[in-house]
């Protein structure tokens, strides 16, 4: 599994509030999410964000509350992986559970800057960043959630594998 795509680079501690304000929370619907992403640190998100573009952050990603609507409207603006330092347990989790990829990789959040063109290889964990000609290794996902990714979240990997 790969993507490619460019870059949008945040700092540390990027809480949930910011990925999605809970003033937004009153939907669950995906794009309507997504319409509001970033929008309280970075208002012209949407309008730059393309499909398949890369997040990239420091450490942290993701703290605050446990909703699940932070990587529903990360996924559903068209991002298709967020590399960080770290990210905050629960979200690592909800974003597995939806099938969205996240990989911890230092050296690849220090080294990548917006507009970057970055190429991932889910299955090695190789990071590439084609603007500056450096590649970075990332943990590749296990067998497990290779599966989760493939049918996008946990639910569908339950239901295709009771088919």
């Amino acid at each position: 599994m790969e993507t490619k795509g460019y870059a949008h680079k945040y700092g540390d501690n990027v809480d949930t509030d910011v990925i999605i304000p809970a003033r937004y929370l009153n939907t669950s619907d995906p794009k309507e999410l997504a319409e509001k992403c970033m929008c309280d640190i970075d208002a012209d998100f949407v309008n730059k964000v393309k499909a398949n573009d890369i997040m990239v952050a420091g450490f942290n990603f993701g703290c605050g509350s446990s909703r699940e609507h932070a990587p529903i409207a990360i996924k559903a603006s068209g991002i298709s992986c967020v590399i960080a330092k770290s990210f905050a347990r629960i979200f690592y989790r909800n974003a597995i559970n939806i099938g969205l990829p996240i990989l911890e990789c230092p050296k690849a959040s220090e080294r990548i800057d917006t507009t970057d063109e970055i190429e991932i290889n889910f299955d090695t964990g190789e990071i590439i960043n084609h603007t500056k000609g450096e590649s970075y290794q990332a943990e590749p996902f296990p067998a497990f959630i290779q599966n989760i990714m493939k049918h996008n979240g946990l639910m569908n990997a339950i239901k295709e594998g009771k088919e």
